[in-house]
């Protein structure tokens, strides 16, 4: 048997081991990295982010259907003015609104002159598409928010079930799936939700 443990490489032969050796490297690192990063995306988007898309034309002017937008649903707690996804039990879907008003808040609807008051102060609502004359005939106002619930409303007053229709009504905080934070589709549209 031939001893090999003193075999003399040529400089060419080494290069090329060398070489090899440093291209299968590079590619593990590469690898390394993509499986890495892939890991990361999806630990984000379980646990911070979700993708959502807007379905219908409650939310217009504000949101238009078929929007895709970013939630954010970590240590998030609902604060009136926030934009929220939401699960409807009553509707048996996803839905996503306003928050009007949280829990043991005042709300106070005049459908004749298309306010809405909160705790006494009449809402500044620029961002409606028309001012609020649709009664559902789910409550009898003023109401006060129970605890650990929301009262959602849809910024296209007339064409939306929320909080006033009796098929919504209040929605828990545990149905809460997180805030509207970032549009990112259509691209025209790409930006922070104000």
């Amino acid at each position: 048997m031939e001893d090999k443990s003193n075999e003399i490489y040529s400089n060419e032969d080494y290069n090329k081991f060398k070489e090899k050796k440093s291209i299968g490297n590079e590619l593990m690192e590469w690898l390394e990295s993509i499986a890495i990063s892939i890991f990361i995306v999806i630990l984000v988007f379980t646990f911070v982010f979700r993708i959502v898309i807007v379905d219908g034309s409650s939310m217009v002017p504000t949101l238009q259907d078929g929007q895709r937008l970013i939630i954010s649903h970590l240590f998030y707690t609902p604060k009136q003015g926030d934009i929220v996804v939401v699960n409807s039990p009553g509707l048996n879907k996803t839905i996503i609104k306003r928050v009007i008003a949280t829990e043991g808040q005042t709300v106070d609807i005049d459908f004749e002159k298309h306010t809405v008051t909160v705790d006494g102060k009449v809402l500044d609502e620029p961002y409606i598409n028309e001012p609020t004359a649709r009664n559902d005939g789910g409550n009898t106002y003023p109401l006060v928010v129970p605890e650990d619930t929301i009262f959602v409303m849809g910024d296209n007053r007339n064409n939306s079930t929320d909080s006033r229709s009796p098929y919504v009504g209040y929605i828990s905080i545990d149905d809460v799936l997180g805030k509207a934070v970032f549009r990112i589709f259509p691209f025209d549209c790409f930006g922070r939700i104000k």
